[in-house]
């Protein structure tokens, strides 16, 4: 029997509350046929249980690693077993809608690009909010010094106000919430970079794409969300604070800055150390409030480093 033509590769990205949701929508709305590979980073008992079912009713290959993973370091951990024509990153937390994977392949093999990424929304699946359609993306150099820019096109608009405006077109910058790539790249650029842990995994692979002189094309046919806390669960948050962690975080930000001769204080950095913080705010709101409250800015400041020094002990206690 013939292989598909595309595998599906799940990885973590900052919960397992909406594993369920999510595969759940892979199965239902995939109609190609597709190789399915799941890799657990950690996940909670009753999680981990509900994969270990579904990879023996489904017959797909389910990766279990007893510790909290970066998104590269877990898809890494797929590669060696990727033998389709393309390949499709996908996070945990996104929802897939119906036809979402036909214009995927079909823009790839129109256009002969390397990478294609879908129309990502956020939040609510019953009135979508995009969250982009790819971006423009590149570094500059001005002046002697190299600054890097990113533009995202239709961040914060309603799909059902623009869904006019939206066509294919190629593009700097797609998103691993969910991209299709050809599998041979990997012969090519490598595997992703295991040491960019909580940001610019999507920003270096489609750097090392453009370099190579490969299209990347978004298709807005293709419409996929994910949907981010809260609510939480107690066993997201663990792994959530360590997603958005300065232990993370600020080996990501000196890997990048580094490979491409950016300076660590190029205002980029700063919003995308914002972005942190906005996502911490999302669980730590009312504590933060609180602290605030009685303690003041410095009571704040010894609130998030203590988070970051048990995360610091978790991880070196139980990997």
């Amino acid at each position: 029997m013939a292989l598909p033509e595309v595998t599906i590769v799940v990885v973590p990205r900052e919960q397992f509350s909406k594993t369920q949701v999510s595969l759940e929508s892979i199965f239902e709305h995939t109609r190609l046929p597709f190789t399915l590979i799941y890799v657990d980073g950690n996940a909670p008992p009753p999680v981990r249980r509900y994969l270990e079912r579904q990879a023996a009713e489904k017959g797909f290959r389910l990766i279990r690693e007893n510790r909290c993973l970066p998104a590269n370091v877990a898809r890494n951990l797929a590669v060696p077993y990727l033998q389709t024509k393309y390949t499709v990153f996908i996070d945990n937390d996104v929802i897939v809608t119906p036809h979402w994977l036909e214009p995927l392949i079909d823009c790839a093999n129109e256009t002969g690009c390397w990478v294609v990424g879908p129309l990502y929304c956020v939040g609510d699946i019953r009135d979508p909010i995009i969250h982009t359609l790819g971006a423009e993306h590149g570094i500059d150099e001005r002046n002697g010094k190299r600054y890097w820019r990113e533009r995202h096109l239709f961040c914060g608009q309603r799909l059902n106000a623009v869904r006019s405006q939206l066509h294919r077109r190629p593009i700097d910058l797609v998103e691993f919430h969910c991209l299709l790539r050809r599998t041979d790249l990997f012969e090519r650029l490598g595997v992703f970079d295991p040491a960019l842990r909580s940001f610019f995994d999507h920003n270096d692979f489609c750097l090392r794409v453009r370099e190579a002189v490969g299209a990347i094309y978004t298709e807005p046919r293709s419409v996929v969300t994910y949907v981010p806390p809260p609510p939480f669960t107690i066993s997201d948050v663990r792994y959530f604070l360590l997603r958005w962690s300065n232990r993370w975080i600020g080996p990501s930000v000196i890997r990048f800055s580094g490979k491409n001769g950016l300076q660590a204080t190029d205002p980029v950095f700063a919003e995308h150390y914002e972005y942190q913080q906005a996502q911490r705010a999302r669980l730590l709101r009312h504590p933060r409030k609180a602290v605030r409250r009685l303690f003041g800015n410095r009571g704040l400041s010894l609130m998030e480093t203590a988070i970051d020094r048990i995360l610091d002990w978790t991880v070196a206690a139980r990997g």
